[in-house]
């Protein structure tokens, strides 16, 4: 059994102060305040590992895949930067394709090399498809939602849904019923079938304000009956090219610290230079780190994701919000976690995964623990 103790531990309630952590194995076997820490405490706060529950790609990457060395590329970069629970999402291919990867991920997760699949496919709209290609989208189907219900498995945690597709309410209840989390996103629909999705069950904004109608005054779309039910957790994508600063932090006053999530919706770039690339099937090009698709006439198209990390996005919201870095920090660890049911991840406390992070004045990561092994020796 080992423990460390630092001068700034961040607690499940969001508090700041002095701890000691005590692990065995895999494990936390205790979390014990204190007074005052000893000599050879950790220099930096100690915080539990980042959760991101939409996130695609990273380091050259990608989690929409059936080779596991790229797979598995993608998952290394995000551990690295400090994000040590993922629930890996898959973009829009062929149903083929994404039953493949589904059946692959959930074959890792078996394996507790992942914590859960998102599916932001492919029961979308056309309208708002962003970086997904039209011609593969479809209205929901008994038929196809089985088919993934089945190649997901238990490990099936998410699927994103635009609620004014035919069948698309019924294909909420099928996947609410199977314990699967229903986002809505990807939606040209209004506020009426947005309340219609959130009464089946639906119970996820997919990276809020992003690839949905806007709101108007007389016309207001789906944000606002996403930001203001209490039954909602809203995903906002803090890469400062998705969102204003404002919008952030308007979003967060309005939806509260508890049901706003920091994720990343990160594409194979992460972590990497300038450049081509690619999100599933499409072309998508990274100027200055905001990646746009690439038009057939090599114009700039919609945003294609982000090349964010948790650690960047948590330094930005206390960087546009003014929150102290303990009530951020709980946006990518404590609320992920626990709106996914991810019950031993998010938090430092006795029986808790052993996954850490520490991170400097800066809010830099500067070690990281996952599954009680720190990725890199101090």
């Amino acid at each position: 059994m080992s423990s460390y103790e630092s001068a700034h531990v961040v607690w499940p309630d969001g508090t700041l102060s002095p701890g000691r952590v005590s692990i065995d194995g895999d494990r936390i076997v205790a979390a014990t305040p204190l007074a005052t820490v000893g000599p050879g405490a950790v220099d930096g706060i100690l915080a539990p590992g980042y959760v991101d529950t939409h996130v695609h790609a990273g380091g050259g990457g990608d989690f929409a895949s059936t080779d596991l060395e790229q797979v598995m590329l993608a998952r290394d970069f995000h551990r690295s930067q400090g994000t040590t629970g993922i629930i890996a999402s898959i973009v829009t291919d062929t149903v083929d394709q994404i039953l493949a990867e589904t059946r692959l991920l959930a074959e890792l997760c078996d394996a507790a090399e992942f914590d859960g699949i998102h599916l932001e496919t492919p029961f979308l709209s056309t309208h708002r498809c962003g970086a997904h290609p039209p011609a593969l989208l479809r209205d929901p189907d008994p038929a196809t939602v089985e088919r993934l219900l089945e190649a997901g498995r238990e490990h099936l945690a998410m699927i994103t849904i635009a609620p004014e597709l035919p069948g698309a309410l019924d294909a909420i209840d099928r996947f609410v019923a199977a314990g699967v989390t229903v986002a809505v996103g990807h939606t040209a629909g209004d506020s009426a079938i947005t309340q219609q999705a959130l009464g089946h069950g639906a119970t996820v904004a997919t990276h809020l304000f992003n690839a949905m109608n806007p709101i108007h005054h007389r016309n207001p779309g789906p944000v606002p009956v996403l930001l203001t039910d209490d039954r909602v957790a809203v995903e906002l994508v803090c890469d400062g090219h998705h969102l204003a600063g404002e919008v952030i932090t308007m979003a967060i006053e309005t939806a509260g610290l508890d049901r706003t999530v920091l994720v990343t919706d990160a594409m194979s770039a992460a972590g990497l230079p300038d450049g081509d690339y690619r999100l599933g099937t499409l072309q998508v090009r990274v100027t200055a780190g905001r990646a746009t698709l690439v038009n057939a006439d090599g114009s700039e198209g919609s945003i294609a994701g982000s090349t964010l990390t948790l650690a960047q996005a948590v330094r930005n919201v206390v960087s546009f919000t003014g929150r102290t870095p303990a009530e951020v920090i709980g946006l990518a660890t404590a609320n992920p976690a626990r709106i996914h049911g991810l019950t031993d991840l998010g938090r430092i406390e006795a029986g808790a995964r052993a996954d850490l992070i520490v991170l400097d004045d800066n809010l830099q990561v500067t070690r990281v623990m996952a599954r009680g092994a720190w990725l890199t020796e101090d």
